[in-house]
């Protein structure tokens, strides 16, 4: 018996809303605090699982902190924008990939340098603008490359 294949670009349509939901997840929790306490909850439990969520390091709404740093919500704040402009242009994969990647990544790699080596704490804001080239192009590469699966002929291989 052999297993079914799902469609790559079906995948990329699923990776598109599970990031814009879960980034509106962690801006309506708090809000949904006094409504809905559960909810807050929830999601504050799936984001500790890659998040340390402490609260001098996160944003806060209404007097309630989100779910995660401010690091990570520049992350899936970009990553979500980054996946749905993936389904603009070409479905095809992008050349020079690697080097896009090392690019996004320097400003978060500086910041993460810099705090960790105790020179500076560089605050919640600059943190989560170093994370937005990272998520956005993290975001926009995996949409277009499983897009450009689904093309005949090509192949989705990162240079």
């Amino acid at each position: 018996m052999s297993a079914a294949r799902v469609s790559p670009r079906l995948l990329a349509a699923f990776l598109t809303i599970a990031a814009s939901s879960w980034t509106a997840a962690i801006f309506f929790a708090p809000l949904a605090h006094a409504v809905m306490p559960i909810a807050p909850s929830a999601v504050d439990v799936a984001a500790s699982a890659v998040c340390h969520q402490r609260d001098e390091r996160s944003f806060h709404l209404k007097g309630e902190r989100l779910a995660v740093c401010g690091r990570c919500t520049g992350l899936y704040v970009a990553g979500a924008i980054g996946a749905l402009a993936a389904w603009f242009g070409v479905a095809r994969a992008p050349a020079g990939t690697r080097r896009l990647v090392v690019f996004a990544a320097l400003p978060t790699a500086i910041t993460l340098a810099v705090e960790w080596s105790g020179a500076a704490n560089p605050g919640n804001v600059l943190c989560a603008a170093s994370a937005l080239p990272l998520g956005a192009v993290a975001g926009w590469l995996f949409v277009r490359l499983l897009r450009a699966e689904e093309q005949p002929g090509t192949c989705a291989i990162i240079t």
